[in-house]
């Protein structure tokens, strides 16, 4: 029946597809001015609510460490992600602020280091701005990049800086994974965690 009509349609010039509406420059709706968002305009939202809700989200903390440029670089941080099977690739944020990013971003490689339920002392000298963060800490190099690989942590992951992104206050920094490995040893205390402004963890 359709195909009927359509060659009904054709035999008498008719046109048998609806014709995109001709616009033109002068016709076409102006388009609307980009401009910041002014400060009246930002939800009506405290930070220390943001915080407080955010912070019901249980975390694993890592530590990511950078080689030597002259001296290595790291700085804990919790929002630590897998990204992708295939390529392999890894994401983390840091803010646009930190003093330590500009050194990894440098390297162009960086460590994860996942830490273990007995780090916490470790993660509060890497949380610290400022001072000799690996003094006293003992690590080794990772195989692909060269970057500082804590002793005993339970697990890590070696990669290049693959892309960085902006998130508002924060860079999105996704790793291609170049090499990774467990402690069977270390990973029987079970991960460090983070929930609501402390420490905590179980055992596997």
């Amino acid at each position: 029946m359709a195909a009927t009509a359509v060659r009904y349609l054709r035999s008498v010039g008719a046109p048998t597809t609806a014709a995109a509406p001709a616009t033109s420059a002068a016709s076409a709706p102006p388009r609307p001015a980009l401009r910041a968002v002014r400060d009246d305009e930002r939800a009506p939202l405290d930070p220390a609510d943001f915080r407080a809700v955010l912070g019901h989200f249980a975390s694993g903390v890592t530590i990511i460490t950078a080689p030597r440029e002259p001296e290595p670089a790291g700085f804990a941080c919790q929002s630590f992600a897998s990204l992708s099977l295939d390529p392999p690739l890894v994401a983390f944020m840091v803010g646009r602020t930190s003093t330590t990013w500009p050194r990894i971003a440098r390297a162009g490689v960086f460590c994860v280091n996942i830490l273990g339920a007995g780090q916490g002392a470790l993660c509060r000298g890497f949380a610290v701005s400022g001072g000799d963060k690996f003094a006293g800490v003992s690590y080794g190099p990772a195989p692909a990049t060269g970057s500082p690989r804590l002793a005993e942590v339970p697990a890590w992951i070696d990669c290049t800086v693959h892309a960085v992104h902006t998130g508002g206050d924060h860079l999105i920094v996704v790793g291609r994974v170049e090499a990774l490995g467990t402690d069977p040893a270390a990973a029987r205390t079970g991960p460090l965690l983070f929930h609501r402004g402390t420490f905590g963890h179980f055992r596997p």
